[in-house]
Parts: C-alpha cells; sequence; structure tokens
C-alpha cells in the first residue's frame, strides 16, 4: 500500500528516525532510509503537507540555519494507523513467504526422489 506516492515503509521509517532524533539532518535521514537526499525532502515535505511533522527553523551557533521536524500530535495518531497497516501487510507476506518455503521444499523433495533411482541405477553399474 502507498502513503500517497510514498511506499507505507519509507513513511514509517522516517517517522521513526523523526521521533528518535527530529533534528536529524537531511543527509543523516538519506543514509539511514537508504534513499536520496532529494526523496527526503519530498518525503519531508509531504508529512509537512499533511500536517503530520513541523518543519522548524532553528539557528545554530555559526549562524546558520538547521531544521528541525517534530511529529505533530496528528502525526503520532497517524503512526499508530501506519503501524498497524504495516503489520498487516508484512504479516500477509509472511504467510505467502512460508507457502513459498512449503513449495519449494516439497519440489527440492520431489526432485531428489526422482534422482534417487538414477543415482542407483550408476552405482549398481560399477
Amino acid at each position: 500500500m502507498k502513503t500517497g506516492t510514498l511506499s507505507d515503509d519509507l513513511v514509517l521509517n522516517a517517522i521513526r528516525l523523526l521521533l528518535d532524533n527530529p533534528e536529524a539532518q537531511q543527509r543523516t535521514l538519506a543514509k539511514a532510509l537508504g534513499i536520496s537526499l532529494g526523496n527526503v525532502n519530498n518525503c519531508l515535505r509531504s508529512l509537512s503537507d499533511r500536517g503530520w511533522i513541523q518543519m522548524q527553523v532553528i539557528p545554530d551557533r555559526t549562524g546558520h540555519r538547521r531544521y528541525c521536524y517534530p511529529l505533530t500530535p496528528l502525526g503520532l495518531e497517524e503512526k499508530a494507523k501506519l503501524t498497524a497497516r504495516v503489520l498487516e501487510i508484512k504479516e500477509a507476506e509472511y504467510v505467502a513467504l512460508e507457502a513459498e518455503i512449503e513449495r519449494l521444499r516439497a519440489e527440492v523433495l520431489q526432485q531428489g526422489e526422482q534422482r534417487a533411482p538414477s543415482r542407483l541405477v550408476a552405482e549398481n553399474r560399477e
């Protein structure tokens, strides 16, 4: 499922990072999320447009501007909904993966049984 044009996983991971460190630099977020700096900027702008985070400017000692991205009460509420949605998706993926693993195991076992007689024939020839 998508949250706008961003994946739910990406949005949830971004929110988690911001919850732990609202003053994280965009480069740090990009590295932690495994996405480009431009995509982080788009993600933060999207979260801000939805009212899930605030973009606050904080001057530092050197006179440079730093940004802070605290979650809003709406953002915390939406994080809870998003977490439940991602959990539901991950559980469905897990069930599907377990079924695929069982199919693969059965296929390997079946192939092994089909090969066994040919191995026995070759061993008896020697």
